[in-house]
């Protein structure tokens, strides 16, 4: 960074710049040659080893030591407020005996042949590099102590790292690691098999919460728990906007209102009078499918972005919507109306057991609903930025992305340049949620930097660019039939959902979801019931349709909880009672068994449908709110409990809502239990966080948040009218209760499996509370519209 005068300053520092061995060279710091080979291409793949690049355990691109003890830790994923930058410190600073004061961490360059996968999204980062990273914490504490023992000419098996330093157990002799680091760094890195980790009851760092957190040795002041809180909350941390290099020019750009749309004409001369604006350029159209390449349309080039924002404004531009096709009429009411009626018809069976024919047409009662799930925007705080800048055939970005090797790779195609010509600095990300994981915003700036003969160009999305032109949240309507017995026992259950496919990007669109998103709370499903029956409607994509956290786990979880509740109030049942008896017996499912082979890439041994995890999370979020079978889950007048459940990235997560509904239709939210079963917890304070940010966000999908279209066009522009959650509508009280955090299962993901319950939970209590059911998100002035009349019990499912 030429000119960012924080960097310097900060305890985050790019590794390029710094160097990983600081201040040693190849002398004093640890050095380690030694690379292991991964699992042979016959061996099938699960889990990291299934992702582009794998892992890697190599204590030598992880791990430096300097002569005066400092210790610095590489973070190879993005850090976008999920604390992963802590939790990676946490687990090779444990398992080396490093002290937490003389630990700092340095953000990695995009290099996944040197660090393994980068791609930050599916709550894989410590699930898929928990163990990988303890391995190469160990191996640097077993060549510490190695390095003691030649020194004092002892039995290694005398020398053991305490904190910070190596102990001759039968002298008390002691070495610090800075007086070990130059030694250290000759040796071969141990065999993988000789490796011994240490035993939960040995951490000091993974598994514990703040208070139990050791602060340091030294008198120093060290950092906080979390490793960049400190900076973050002072202004030191560099977001993408902070960058700014010397010579930079600035962009914004105008891009197509309707996706597939083209420049038809444009009449820049007012924007060139524009004082600081510098260029006007035209950038072509996308092709479709469009994958993560820019939308086109008009960029204009200023010395800042004010100047190149008033350009903009200045622009006289004719869009050409022919090539957009279908996506110029796409209106998402009508959208609506016609999935509805798609619904009506037989779709793609995704999933089939028993005979639901015969079980529908035989049952003593039948119901039918349909749920509604609108668009949505990641709208991350921070909107999109990038800075680009080329030298000769080498080109260097700054970016917040979640995928810092696609971006390299994407940057070397566009430009014709070697990707290791490439350097893609990951900045913090200010908030990604999926979006930045798409890098057509770093392409755009690695574009017209190509323009301005490689002058550095920022880049600048503003929050009106974000919402008109993201990657948006599919939107999806399910219906649900099922069967009642005289016994009011679930006996047949279709399910026919209905969503554009994020596949739509990279092919030609097939109007069904694939085996991905069905398999995100649909095929995976793992009620006890004898005939089940769930296809996948045509639905087709009209706009840029992209992940978002959670994914399709949000509108599945949505409309089979809010089905459960409704099957559980029209049964006359207590819906906890009813939910654990649609579970059945407790067990482990092969999720190959219900044609689902997709299982978030993990091997279906180790992580298996484990209905006593489902089972468990429901009954400890139930107990901690205090739910009573006897009473239901009414609390007084207008003001109920709601439960839902849901498994997801390999965790199980149930909540409880408490709330009250006044006769104005207000929303308050007393309460929240959440019962969050990930396995292993390694840091637990980090997950609670992500856990409490579910729910908010959750209660925005469920209460005020939506995308919609006219005429192929985003109706949405700012926070005024896309609506999130304001302090006044957040919960009194939030309690996260951890199940099961020992070491027995499989680590499970963290940052996104609290987020699909928390809609159904609230308007499941919505309807406890009022006896209005809600399916269709958000529930905005729905609760308004019906006033104090509501409170029947039964608004109107379809029932037979």
């Amino acid at each position: 960074m030429n000119s960012s005068s924080k960097t310097d300053t900060l305890l985050l520092a790019n590794v390029s710049r710094r160097g990983l061995l600081k201040g040693l060279g190849a002398a004093g710091a640890l050095v380690l040659a030694a690379r292991w080979d991964l699992v042979t291409a016959d061996v099938p793949k699960y889990g990291a080893d299934a992702m582009p690049n794998g892992w890697v355990d190599n204590p030598n691109v992880f791990i430096s030591i300097a002569t005066d003890g400092k210790v610095t830790i590489v973070n190879h994923r993005a850090e976008m407020g999920q604390g992963i930058r802590t939790s990676i410190v946490m687990v090779i600073a444990d398992e080396m005996g490093a002290d937490w004061s003389e630990v700092k961490v340095k953000q990695a360059l995009a290099d996944e042949a040197r660090y393994g996968n980068q791609n930050t999204d599916g709550s894989r980062s410590m699930r898929h590099f928990f163990e990988p990273l303890r391995r190469c914490g160990a191996a640097a504490r077993i060549m510490l102590e190695q390095a003691a023992a030649q020194q004092w000419q002892v039995a290694v098996t005398d020398c053991k790292t305490t904190v910070h330093q190596v102990v001759h157990t039968p002298t008390g002799r002691t070495l610090s690691f800075g007086e070990l680091a130059t030694r250290a760094s000759e040796l071969a890195v141990p065999e993988r098999q000789s490796l011994t980790l240490k035993t939960p009851d040995q951490w000091r760092y993974i598994n514990k919460q703040p208070e139990q957190f050791p602060q340091g040795t030294t008198e120093k002041t060290g950092q906080p728990m979390a490793i960049d809180g400190r900076d973050i909350v002072s202004g030191k941390a560099v977001y993408g906007a902070d960058v700014i290099l010397d010579n930079m020019l600035f962009a914004v750009i105008a891009r197509p209102p309707v996706y597939g749309a083209s420049l038809q004409s444009v009449d820049a001369s007012a924007a060139l009078k524009v004082a600081g604006v510098v260029k006007v350029v035209q950038l072509p159209t996308a092709s479709m499918p469009s994958a993560f390449a820019p939308l086109g349309g008009v960029a204009v080039v200023a010395d800042s972005t004010w100047a190149a924002m008033k350009g903009r404004n200045a622009l006289s531009i004719e869009w050409d919507n022919r090539s957009a096709g279908d996506n110029a009429h796409y209106d998402s009411v009508a959208f609506k109306a016609a999935m509805e009626a798609e619904s009506l018809k037989p779709g793609k069976v995704a999933r089939s057991t028993g005979n639901i024919e015969h079980a529908l047409e035989h049952a003593d009662r039948r119901l039918v609903a349909s749920y509604y799930a609108p668009h949505m925007a990641q709208a991350p705080m921070e909107p999109p930025v990038a800075i680009v800048q080329i030298e000769g055939d080498r080109a260097e970005a700054w970016a917040p992305v979640q995928n810092p090797q696609a971006t390299r790779d994407g940057i070397a195609g566009r430009l014709s340049l070697k990707p290791e010509n490439v350097t893609v600095h990951s900045t913090l990300l200010g908030g990604g949620f999926g979006r930045k994981a798409k890098p057509d915003f770093v392409f755009e700036a690695a574009d017209l930097s190509r323009i301005m003969a490689g002058r550095p160009v920022r880049v600048q999305w503003s929050r009106e660019d974000d919402l008109h032109h993201g990657f948006f949240h599919t939107v999806s309507l399910d219906r649900l039939e099922a069967a009642l017995n005289d016994a009011g026992k679930v006996t047949g259950w279709r399910h026919r959902s209905l969503s554009p496919s994020i596949m739509s990007l990279f092919a030609p669109d097939s109007g069904h979801m694939s085996d991905m998103e069905l398999a995100q709370g649909i095929r995976n499903m793992p009620f006890d019931i004898p005939a089940i029956q769930q296809e996948s409607g045509e639905a087709m994509a009209h706009l840029r349709i992209g992940w978002f956290r959670s994914v399709y786990n949000i509108p599945h979880a949505f409309a089979i909880q809010s089905f459960v509740a409704e099957l559980a109030a029209a049964a006359g049942r207590d819906h906890r009672e009813f939910l654990l008896e649609l579970l059945g017996p407790d067990r482990q499912i092969d999720p190959r068994s219900q044609n689902e082979s997709w299982n978030y890439r993990e091997d279906p041994k180790h992580y298996p449908i484990d209905t006593a995890r489902y089972r468990g999370v429901i009954e400890h979020a139930t107990r901690e709110a205090g739910w009573h079978s006897s009473s239901g889950s009414q609390r007084g007048p207008r003001r109920g409990l709601g439960l839902a459940v849901h498994h997801s990235f390999m965790s199980y997560a149930a909540v409880v809502m408490d709330v009250a509904v006044s006769d104005r239709g207000e929303v308050t939210i007393h309460r929240v239990d959440i019962a969050f079963d990930c396995g292993p917890q390694v840091n637990p304070e980090r997950i609670r966080s992500q856990l409490e940010g579910a729910c908010l966000m959750g209660i925005g999908i469920a209460l005020m948040t939506q995308i919609t279209t006219a005429e192929g066009k985003v109706q949405q522009d700012n926070f005024h009218n896309y609506l999130v959650p304001r302090n006044s509508q957040a919960p009194t009280e939030i309690h996260i209760h951890p199940v099961n955090d020992q070491l027995n299962v499989p680590i499970g993901g963290a940052g996104e499996p609290g987020l699909p319950p928390v809609a159904p939970a609230l308007c499941n209590a919505i309807f406890a509370a009022t006896g209005q059911r809600i399916r269709t998100l958000p529930v905005a002035d729905q609760l308004q519209t019906a006033g104090a009349t509501v409170n029947s019990r039964d608004n109107g499912h379809a029932v037979s």
